[in-house]
């Protein structure tokens, strides 16, 4: 870090996205993307007469596609807040709902960005400690005292609570917002978005990268009280209030419009996670019970760095994590069938 650096952040660890290399043609199964392109009205609509207002800034409220969302999810327009991604909404709330005071809890092994933003703004935090099979443990956020941060399906484990579950979380923190990171939740888990009417502490953050195909749009979005979305879109005004390009919200609308499409590609990756967990498992692995677009799995016959600098000498990227808990697995991407063939193939180069 250079000596211009403020010295509140100099130790500071950012977060690392999947890798991106260009050094050859790569089977790419470590990013979480969908392997499936943007539906026909979504290509529409980027390329129709919107292009040609990119002149002028966007709507800041986004009402168009508040709407849209407050309609699909049954909410009403006040319960919507949208933004640059989950991530941006993600960041929101740590400022929003995080102080010196009221520290965040998540769990140990889950999605590193929020240990990122708790040391980015000195929040103090507890990354509460997965069970043995790395499912976690609902009591062990009851009074919590602090902002609970949970990804539902988590990552990079995949696996769920049920909606019972969150609500006993709920209960058991009136006084403390509960965020609910729902990135993975269309292939399989079970939304908490009806429990927004119920609780007034509950914030869904969605996204449009995985389940919608729209990694490179950066949309998200979160559903709440019309308290908690007042509380984001104070943050948003004093940030970047057009953070949303134009570009951008037409796609997010489209992709509305086009539902029945998004529902078959997610039942198509939903079907091929359990293909390949079969396939896998055949070949000495064993596997989380995934129920997002993503395995998270262990060889009995070679280690996660192992495995996964192999598989990337043969053209194939996966994800490995060097948490001492986690280092002997890797997260899988779920993609076509075909390009699960040739993980497939290349894992049996590699174990024979």
């Amino acid at each position: 870090m250079s000596k211009f650096l403020s010295s509140r952040f100099s130790s500071l660890v950012p977060y690392t996205p999947g890798e991106q290399p260009r050094d050859m043609e790569y089977v790419k199964l470590n990013t979480n993307e969908s392997p499936f392109p943007p539906s026909n009205k979504v290509i529409e609509a980027v390329n129709s007469e919107e292009v040609k207002k990119l002149n002028l800034y966007p709507d800041p409220t986004g009402i168009a596609l508040i709407s849209a969302l407050a309609k699909t999810y049954n909410v009403g327009e006040e319960n919507v807040f949208i933004s640059n991604g989950s991530d941006d909404i993600l960041n929101f709330s740590f400022m929003a709902f995080c102080d010196k005071d009221k520290g965040a809890f998540f769990p140990e092994i889950s999605y590193g960005f929020y240990e990122v933003y708790a040391e980015l703004y000195g929040v103090n935090y507890k990354k509460v400690p997965l069970k043995s099979d790395f499912s976690i443990n609902p009591a062990d956020y009851y009074n919590a005292g602090n902002t609970v941060v949970i990804a539902n399906p988590n990552a990079p484990t995949g696996l769920a609570l049920s909606l019972a579950e969150i609500e006993e979380i709920l209960k058991a923190n009136p006084n403390d917002v509960v965020i609910i990171d729902e990135a993975y939740v269309d292939f399989g888990a079970e939304s908490c978005v009806p429990l927004t009417k119920k609780y007034n502490n509950l914030i869904v953050v969605m996204t449009y990268s995985k389940s919608r195909s729209l990694a490179g749009g950066r949309l998200g979005f979160a559903i709440a009280s019309a308290e908690l979305i007042s509380d984001l879109n104070t943050i948003k005004y004093s940030t970047n209030p057009y953070n949303i390009n134009r570009l951008t919200m037409a796609a997010g609308i489209a992709s509305l419009e086009d539902d029945d499409y998004y529902k078959a590609c997610n039942k198509n990756t939903a079907e091929v996670r359990e293909y390949t967990k079969a396939e896998i498992e055949k070949l000495g692995f064993t596997s989380t019970n995934s129920k997002a677009n993503f395995l998270f799995a262990k060889s009995n016959k070679v280690g996660g760095e192992q495995y996964y600098l192999a598989l990337k000498s043969k053209g194939v990227l996966v994800r490995h994590f060097k948490n001492e808990k986690i280092k002997d697995y890797v997260r899988i991407n779920i993609v076509t069938k075909e390009q699960i063939d040739i993980l497939l193939a290349k894992t049996n180069e590699i174990l024979n």
